[in-house]
């Protein structure tokens, strides 16, 4: 499926958690990469354990006959020079291109507080007009740099960091050139307080990358009211595959589909897998889309 214009991929963190080794820690990679490739996945995101040299990282993904999709970057252009960020981020960005990466997942981390004992309210913000506009000149500088490689920068709005709502996204837009690429992510817009197909429409000419994850309404709701922290959101179910939520990937894939999106769909949804099998809930999340993308391309032809 490989001439598919939109290609399904899935984030190890269905297996293991980067950020709370506790779940899944254990499970080996192999583990991960073969159910993937059995489902369905035609590529992974990478995590922590997958090799950090290109040729290793190349030889390993032909072995199971799977791509490299992304991978992570923890960016800290909030607290330093684009041209600082430039040298900082050479190895990973290699790393990408090297195995054919088209975009780079860029997530800030300065000042953030999603793997703190923190709740959300206490996340950073940018306060004026010129801290976004000082903000969006360095970020734009830098997603010029990751795209002279090839590799286009793919911003991350996420929970806990100084871009998670709808009206961060705006600003974040507003305030960056064409060469920043948004990362649409469906759960974390629903977490953040938006609606993601409103999301979706109002910023589709700039995404170049797609997390699909799926929500439980009725935790996020608690999540907010208690003041959770990030993770205690995951380990409390927050997140799940697309069709075990409320989110709409019907009419996001079919929005996506007209507009002429090229690229991934990547199943990324932060659970406990012994409470949510890693198996069981991957090939759900594949399920799901894949049928949402032959029904769209069935109607098509008809």
């Amino acid at each position: 499926m490989k001439n598919d214009p939109i290609r399904i991929g899935i984030n190890p963190i269905s297996w293991s958690n980067d950020d709370l080794p506790s779940l899944g820690g254990e499970t080996p990679l192999s583990t991960a990469l073969t159910e993937g490739k059995a489902i369905g996945y035609e590529g992974f995101e990478l995590g922590n354990k997958f090799p950090k040299d290109p040729t290793e990282l190349r030889e390993l993904m032909a072995g199971y006959g799977l791509d490299v999709v992304s991978g992570w970057y923890s960016g800290r252009v909030a607290a330093r020079s684009a041209k600082e960020e430039c040298e900082a981020v050479g190895k990973h960005l290699r790393l990408l291109a090297e195995n054919g990466c088209k975009v780079m997942v860029y997530g800030e981390v300065a000042d953030a507080i999603q793997g703190e004992a923190v709740p959300l309210y206490k996340r950073p913000r940018f306060r004026t007009a010129a801290e976004w506009k000082a903000y969006g000149d360095r970020l734009t500088e830098f997603a010029k740099f990751t795209l002279s490689h090839g590799v286009r920068l793919a911003y991350h709005h996420h929970m806990g960091a100084y871009v998670e709502s709808p009206d961060d996204v705006d600003r974040l837009m507003e305030n960056t050139g064409d060469d920043v690429g948004l990362l649409f992510d469906s759960g974390h817009t629903y977490f953040g307080g938006g609606d993601p197909l409103t999301v979706l429409d109002r910023h589709i000419e700039r995404i170049c990358h797609v997390h699909c994850k799926d929500v439980r309404p009725g935790v996020v709701r608690i999540a907010r009211n208690r003041h959770w922290t990030f993770l205690q959101s995951v380990l409390n179910g927050a997140f799940t595959v697309p069709g075990d939520g409320i989110i709409d990937f019907a009419a996001i894939i079919e929005r996506l589909k007209s507009h002429g999106y090229r690229g991934w769909l990547v199943v990324e949804a932060e659970q406990d897998p012994s409470v949510a099998p890693s198996y069981e809930f991957a090939n759900k999340g594949y399920r799901t889309l894949r049928s949402l993308l032959d029904r769209e391309t069935v109607q098509e032809v008809a």
